[in-house]
């Protein structure tokens, strides 16, 4: 009996992770390849023939698909070729990846819909999200609650990426899946760390305001799964991960969020109160970044992993000295549980006034240390800043640079611009 039930979740999870599994996926949204012959096996894909059978399987999961069913763009005929009425759209990834030049290849969308449905979902894991949903937080909402979510998304994104860097599992090979997006193609699959910060930051969202403010807890806990449903399939639909991989990402999320939401109060107090504190954040982060850039050839993920570390350090010494000037004072336990404010045209164009501005002061912080601190690092280092692309797939630049520019980019979202608030009376 173990024996039997050892092969068959060994065959659930093979069937989890084919990449056929993607593709029935996206051909279900409406997502269609254009895989010319000579291109099969890229990505993984292996050679011409199994590929060939791949998209039959996509196409026809009881295998009775005939080979003259696919022309040789991989598109099935009768579907509508290029010229055909009712084409699809055609388009190419959104990104392109600057250090690896990757732009991907042209496809095609039959659902407008969902195409701009997922992208929004996975653009809830990017950068440019992340740059303005925290800051967001800090100005406009609940300080304390942005803090503590910064500290335990610095944690699950670590251990995520750190996590890729040990299993080291391919993408989902290509084709038969199509690569909607490819701006993290060059990093590892398992486990998805989309899908372990877009389940991590709603369902934390919900579990530290849930005693603190005061809303339909219902609604709370619909629209956070609703993200994390949107940001999971998202990864799916784009071709970056098996479902196995957001499976597993999912769970792994989860049990980090047991593990560290009791430590929170904790660690946030201590980067309030503790003089050394600074100090150890900054030695930490910047240890933890050293020992990530050890598991592994360079990848994207390694510069992902010094820039969430390098910010985590920085919010977390603003932090520090937030409360020792008492520039954010957090509001009392007497003054619990808060009140959502009434909406008023004065209270919307305050919001947006601070977050305009405190978005521009941060755009231009990350512009001005981009363009010092790579050629800085260079020289310091011994190597050419000439070619950018390849200094920074080194060690030596890529994360002291990633580092001190989203150090500094973290300090200042969470403590010059709130300074900066208080000095024109916009606090």
């Amino acid at each position: 009996m173990g024996t039997g039930l050892k092969e068959q979740l060994s065959s659930l999870l093979c069937y989890l992770q084919d990449p056929v599994l993607v593709a029935r996926f996206q051909q279900l949204c409406g997502v269609r390849g254009v895989f010319a012959k000579s291109e099969a096996g890229i990505n993984g894909g292996g050679g011409g023939e199994r590929a060939e059978r791949a998209r039959q399987r996509v196409a026809d999961p009881g295998g009775k698909v005939e080979k003259s069913r696919f022309n040789n763009n991989g598109v099935a005929n009768g579907t509508g070729g290029p010229g055909a009425a009712g084409d699809p759209v055609a388009v190419k990834p959104l990104r392109r990846n600057s250090l690896t030049g990757d732009s991907g290849h042209e496809f095609h969308i039959n659902n407008r819909l969902l195409y701009y449905l997922f992208t929004c979902g996975t653009e809830l894991g990017n950068e440019l999200f992340y740059i303005s949903f925290f800051p967001f937080l800090v100005w406009n909402v609940d300080p304390l609650v942005a803090r503590r979510l910064i500290i335990l998304w610095v944690w699950v994104m670590y251990v995520g990426q750190c996590t890729k860097d040990v299993m080291r599992w391919p993408r989902p090979a290509s084709p038969p899946v199509v690569k909607v997006e490819v701006f993290y193609n060059s990093e590892y699959s398992m486990p998805s760390t989309h899908a372990m910060s877009g389940t991590a930051v709603p369902l934390a969202t919900l579990l530290l305001t849930q005693d603190r403010w005061e809303y339909p807890f219902l609604l709370g806990v619909i629209l956070a799964f609703s993200w994390c449903i949107l940001v999971c399939t998202s990864r799916i639909y784009m071709g970056m991960h098996s479902v196995l991989d957001v499976i597993v990402g999912f769970f792994y999320s989860l049990l980090i969020l047991l593990f560290f939401s009791p430590a929170l109060e904790v660690i946030d107090t201590f980067h309030q109160i503790n003089r050394y504190a600074p100090i150890l954040i900054i030695s930490l982060h910047a240890g933890l970044g050293l020992f990530s850039f050890t598991l592994d050839t360079w990848s994207t993920s390694r510069g992902d992993t010094a820039q969430i570390l390098g910010t985590g350090a920085g919010i977390a010494v603003a932090t520090h000295v937030n409360y020792q000037l008492a520039v954010i004072v957090d509001p009392t336990a007497s003054m619990l549980p808060l009140q959502l404010p009434p909406l008023s045209f004065g209270l919307v164009g305050l919001c947006l006034l601070r977050f305009v501005l405190g978005v521009l002061v941060i755009l231009v912080t990350r512009a001005v240390m981009k363009a010092l601190t790579i050629p800085l690092v260079c020289w310091v280092v011994g190597i050419s800043s000439k070619d950018v692309r390849k200094a920074r797939q080194n060690m030596q630049v890529e994360l002291p640079y990633r580092y001190i520019v989203y150090w500094t980019v973290g300090f200042s979202a969470f403590c010059i611009v709130p300074c900066l608030f208080v000095y024109i009376g916009l606090s």
